[in-house]
């Protein structure tokens, strides 16, 4: 076993996105603890398996990243079975489209906020507590950790038919800048990305909801993309694997766009 780099938490970590960043990790030399929902752990442990396979250790945890209880024993069992937390990574999120704001129910809304809001502020809270814990274990050390939300191109610029995704996206960018305010001092960075239209099972099911062919659709939004092409997870990943690292320890509070120049900000 190679000598890890330290310990990276991925929630939603069983396909697209989340996949993308854990396997990246894993290749940058970050031992894992990989997290979804519990119907999804023969993906987990199927991930955790290829990932050993990089001589890198992983370990599945099942979890829904909504409920506090479970959200605080996720970080404890991994820093049991990993030693610390060094990167979290709060990737878990839904969408659920409708066609207007108006026939959004209520339920679809507080599901929504449950993931993409609730799930991210709990994540971001118990990986600091630990986070600071271990930066005066370590004496004050100015690397302190690092932190990364799931944010979106609709944090930025709302889409229509995306009233709750938009408006939960939002809050990860305003829980992003203001955690990066108050973990500084423990030289704690967090950091979110702002992802455009990316090739995923969660942007087929949008098309397949919105009676879209899915190819079809993926074909229509690439024109609309200057760079003429969707967004891969591996895209996304790049950006995560460059955030948690040193090169990026001056950047602090930011979410960043990986959109193939669909907005500008």
């Amino acid at each position: 076993m190679s000598i890890s780099k330290g310990v990276a938490l991925v929630t939603g970590a069983s396909r697209g996105i989340g996949r993308a960043i854990a396997l990246r990790l894993a290749n940058d030399g970050y031992s894992l603890a990989l997290n979804d929902i519990p119907c999804n752990l023969p993906s987990l442990t199927a991930l955790a398996d290829e990932i050993g396979c990089v001589n890198v250790k992983a370990v599945s945890i099942a979890a829904d990243v909504a409920e506090e209880e479970q959200v605080q024993e996720m970080i404890k069992k991994t820093v049991n079975d990993l030693g610390s937390v060094d990167v979290m990574v709060a990737n878990a999120g839904i969408l659920k489209s409708t066609p207007t704001l108006i026939e959004t129910s209520l339920k679809d809304f507080d599901d929504t906020i449950a993931v993409n809001v609730r799930g991210v502020f709990l994540c971001y809270k118990y990986a600091a507590k630990q986070m600071i814990a271990q930066h005066q274990q370590r004496g004050g050390t100015p690397k302190g950790g690092s932190i990364i939300g799931a944010s979106s191109v609709t944090a930025k610029q709302a889409w229509a038919g995306l009233s709750a995704y938009s408006m939960s996206k939002w809050g990860v960018r305003g829980l992003t800048q203001a955690s990066a305010m108050e973990l500084a001092p423990y030289g704690i960075r967090v950091n979110a990305y702002a992802p455009g239209s990316i090739d995923t099972k969660m942007v087929e099911k949008f098309a397949v909801d919105n009676g879209r062919d899915h190819k079809e659709y993926l074909a229509e939004k690439a024109q609309t993309v200057p760079l003429k092409r969707m967004g891969t997870p591996e895209d996304v990943a790049n950006l995560v694997s460059f955030l948690v690292s040193d090169q990026a320890s001056y950047i602090t509070g930011q979410a960043v766009s990986v959109n193939g120049g669909l907005f500008f900000d």
